[in-house]
């Protein structure tokens, strides 16, 4: 009954309840059954602020503390067998739509911060391997499209940040949607694959290393070039088995944000008895500050602040001892990238 009873498919943030548990708006995805036979009470669901709030109950949680609930159910299904039902076909967007939305970079809050790290050449240079572009959704937000290793568009995330400091903007309301829910808002059938993943056959060589975050990928991939990123997407996110296929046969390193070292631990076995060789870098969970995993820190945000101008760095080694051991542990060396003009880059806007 595990694939019976789902989490409410995502069509927006307007779709989204209050979490019971922190009182937070907007952020809680209820269960649902896929038969339409049962009803949850509205307390059966998951915060997605995971973090911060952790808050998940699930429907086996429900049944165990209402058993006469769950034999009246087996009862309705022993005397109505299901007849099965083959899932519908993976929905695909266009190509077309992709290429129009790279461009407009200087309006872009993720290029304008990730230019004031990284150089403006080597932010577009990410950009555009990543297939990472421009939405007008919200004014300067960014769309991360998730192609798959065959060149096939499954959809695009789109995420507003503040260009100042490189964190989503959450307020008045979390801005995160998706180019499917949009666009195709009925019909469409998601199967979500990893960030990057279109680059697996480009290169059999290198390890894959797997962050949570599209962003962290891109700032991992310039500091760590040994590594091929790819992101997750999210803390339990792309590690069913038919996510997990298009990595047969490869050396992988996950790097889980702080607080997700155990949940990624957990996927290894799974991965193993898939042919994948995998290890995990643990080395962020047991060196972080209390203010590192107060803040969520993930690799990036350790390596934007190894990649400080050296007075700064020493600063924050003094502060912080275990950022100079992690600068031995990846083998980082410490260069000041400089700082480009932003290209003039004549457009069609993008309408996402």
């Amino acid at each position: 009954m595990s694939h019976r009873f789902i989490l409410e498919p995502y069509k927006g943030v307007a779709f989204r309840h209050t979490c019971p548990e922190c009182d937070h708006n907007r952020c809680f995805s209820r269960y649902i059954d896929t038969e339409n036979v049962i009803t949850f009470p509205e307390y059966v669901g998951r915060c997605d602020r995971e973090q911060k709030c952790g808050y998940h109950f699930t429907p086996k949680d429900y049944f165990e503390q209402h058993p006469d609930r769950k034999e009246r159910l087996q009862e309705q299904t022993s005397v109505a067998p299901r007849s099965y039902t083959p899932p519908p076909p993976t929905s695909y967007m266009g190509e077309i739509l992709v290429k129009r939305s790279m461009s407009h970079y200087s309006e872009n809050k993720l290029f304008q911060f990730l230019s004031s790290q990284l150089g403006e050449s080597e932010s577009l240079r990410l950009m555009k391997q990543y297939q990472v572009g421009t939405a007008n959704h919200w004014k300067g937000s960014t769309v991360f499209w998730q192609t798959d290793a065959k060149g096939r568009v499954r959809t695009g995330k789109i995420m507003l940040y503040d260009p100042a400091t490189g964190r989503r903007i959450k307020e008045p309301h979390n801005h995160i949607t998706w180019v499917h829910s949009i666009m195709y808002k009925e019909g469409f059938n998601l199967k979500q694959c990893f960030f990057g993943e279109h680059l697996l056959p480009t290169d059999n060589t290198r390890p894959v290393a797997i962050v949570e975050s599209e962003k962290s990928a891109l700032i991992a991939n310039s500091y760590l070039p040994q590594y091929l990123w790819i992101a997750s997407g999210g803390k339990n996110g792309c590690f069913r088995e038919e996510n997990l296929s298009v990595l047969k046969g490869r050396n992988i390193v996950l790097f889980p944000d702080l607080g997700a070292t155990d949940d990624w631990s957990a996927k290894i076995p799974v991965m193993e008895r898939m042919g994948i060789t995998v290890k995990l870098f643990d080395y962020l969970e047991k060196n972080a500050t209390l203010e590192q995993r107060k803040n969520g820190f993930d690799i990036a945000d350790f390596l934007l602040e190894i990649k400080q101008p050296q007075a700064i760095l020493q600063s924050m080694i003094a502060k912080n001892p275990a950022l100079k051991l992690l600068i031995k542990e990846l083998g980082l060396v410490l260069i000041e990238k400089p700082t480009q003009p932003i290209p003039k880059i004549k457009r069609k806007r993008p309408k996402l």
